[in-house]
């Protein structure tokens, strides 16, 4: 079971520390309010949460539910304020001046990528995203029908290159990386099957490397989609059928979200393969910047509403929108996560960890000498 490692604990101190302070403060300003109404607690706290559109449905739906407890609890109002973008555009929104509390791209690999480019742009010796928690989990696998899979024996990227080399004609997608993380998490994979090597392992000169490049391209060449979302390559394949596209990389949400739908119309299922040689989580990070725009109202009612997103009935409920949740104590529903829905209850691969920020960087670089110009 995989489950939340780094800054749990740190966040259940930093939340019981927060609440100790807000009591404390509570009772201060309650005793001693400014006569000018100025200072003290106020009415409401209001923050920017800028998050990626693959759990928009969960978080939408738990939102509402956060800004009543918190009323409840604390007895003062808070608003959440949702933006919903892509994980690259995101970035470049924060980097150009966006200032929201709240951070959450699809994948932690992108934080390294973020805290060089904060660097570089900003000309500081500080990174932007510190500490982050996980809030939910989707690995990348590579997607295919029950019907191919019983004809070629696939489980891994390397195997694409392979049946390339023996003159199999297959077709192959995924989301486009300069707009999409599944699209960047999946040319990950592929370089570093590629080179033989983990992800975290890969350099610059990995990626320029003329082997690797022609690994890479020539299954690149067999691309006949490049979107700039992985919840509409899986909808788009399952509508068109298996003569469409026979491989594709994409969330393994995504595949249970279309498995049933394409075993309805073409009775050939839509099925996960998890890489061998290891694959990347989606871990949907949950970051408070480290940013002079965010005042300490905000930062405690941030904590509070990661505490929330975290509790037992909010990780179930982001099962039914097909994550496995981040925390370890909640037990993974059998019924979703099970072959019937295309996926695997347990996953048996390495989880690889993401890049260093300047090889993420030339990752994009690497990329525009692998794609199919022809798309």
């Amino acid at each position: 079971m995989l489950f939340v490692k780094r800054g749990y604990l740190l966040l259940l101190v930093g939340i019981l520390i927060g609440f100790i302070a807000f009591s404390a403060i509570s009772m201060i300003y309650s005793i001693n309010i400014l006569p000018d109404g100025g200072g003290g607690m106020p009415e409401i706290i209001e923050f920017d949460f800028l998050l990626t559109s693959e759990k928009q449905s969960w978080i939408e739906e738990v939102t509402p539910k956060f800004e009543e407890w918190f009323e409840e609890r604390f007895k003062m109002r808070v608003n959440v304020r949702l933006t919903v973008t892509g994980t690259h555009d995101s970035l470049n929104k924060i980097l150009l001046g966006t200032k929201p509390t709240v951070w959450s791209p699809a994948s932690s690999i992108w934080i390294p990528y973020m805290n060089f480019r904060w660097r570089e742009m900003k000309n500081v010796n500080a990174d932007i995203a510190i500490d982050w928690t996980p809030l939910v989990l989707s690995p990348i696998v590579l997607a295919s029908w029950g019907s191919y899979l019983e004809q070629y024996n696939i489980s891994g990227f390397m195997d694409l290159y392979h049946l390339a080399q023996n003159g199999v004609d297959f077709k192959y997608g995924h989301p486009d990386p300069d707009f999409s993380n599944g699209g960047t998490m999946t040319v990950i994979l592929e370089f570093a099957e590629a080179a033989g090597k983990k992800p975290e392992d890969l350099t610059v000169d990995d990626l320029t490397n003329e082997t690797v490049i022609e690994i890479v391209k020539t299954i690149e060449s067999h691309a006949i989609y490049y979107g700039k979302s992985t919840g509409f390559l899986g909808s788009w394949a399952a509508e068109n059928g298996p003569d469409a596209i026979q491989l594709f990389g994409i969330y393994e949400n995504v595949v249970m979200d279309n498995s049933l739908k394409a075993l309805t119309k073409w009775n050939d299922p839509l099925v996960a393969i998890y890489p061998e040689m290891g694959t990347l989580i989606a871990d949907h990070p949950f970051v408070i910047l480290n940013g002079t725009w965010i005042n300490s109202w905000q930062r405690f009612a941030a904590g509070q509403y990661l505490f929330f997103l975290l509790e037992p009935e909010n990780q179930e409920l982001a099962e039914k929108h097909g994550f496995r949740p981040a925390i370890a104590s909640v037990p993974l529903d059998q019924t979703l996560f099970d072959p019937s829905n295309g996926v695997q209850y347990e996953i048996s691969v390495p989880i690889l960890k993401p890049l260093e920020g300047k090889v993420m960087e030339a990752i994009f670089s690497a990329w525009v000498a692998v794609k199919n110009t022809g798309i």
